[in-house]
């Protein structure tokens, strides 16, 4: 599969490495503009100069978006993917009136995300 994230550290970095280490290819949509701030584990840094705005971008090409606990990020994450009419699948996130599938743990939520992607 493919993880496509903001590509910087925290849980997009565990995101990363969870993914390369199944076989998976990962790609950084990045918030300034140097491929330098990526995880070690991105494979294709994408460099946008959009800050917050790469959110857009993201939730437009992932076909399903797992939202890990998370701040106003991930929120605005979130209600793009809802716009957009994309599943999503949260781990102690945002406790908001929106169709999030919620789940205990990674693993179930990847599960989850190729299901609903397919």
């Amino acid at each position: 599969g493919i993880l496509i994230c903001g590509g910087m550290g925290g849980v997009m970095e565990a995101a990363c490495k969870g993914a390369r280490e199944a076989g998976g290819l990962t790609i950084g949509i990045l918030p300034g503009n140097s491929i330098e701030s990526a995880n070690p584990y991105v494979d294709i840094p994408i460099a946008t100069g959009f800050g917050e705005a790469r959110n857009v971008i993201i939730t437009r090409t992932a076909q399903a978006l797992i939202a890990i606990d998370g701040k106003y990020g991930t929120l605005s994450e979130i209600a793009f993917a809802i716009i957009f009419r994309k599943p999503v699948i949260g781990i102690n996130t945002w406790d908001i009136r929106a169709p999030i599938k919620k789940v205990a743990d990674a693993e179930s939520a990847v599960e989850l995300a190729f299901k609903l992607s397919r």
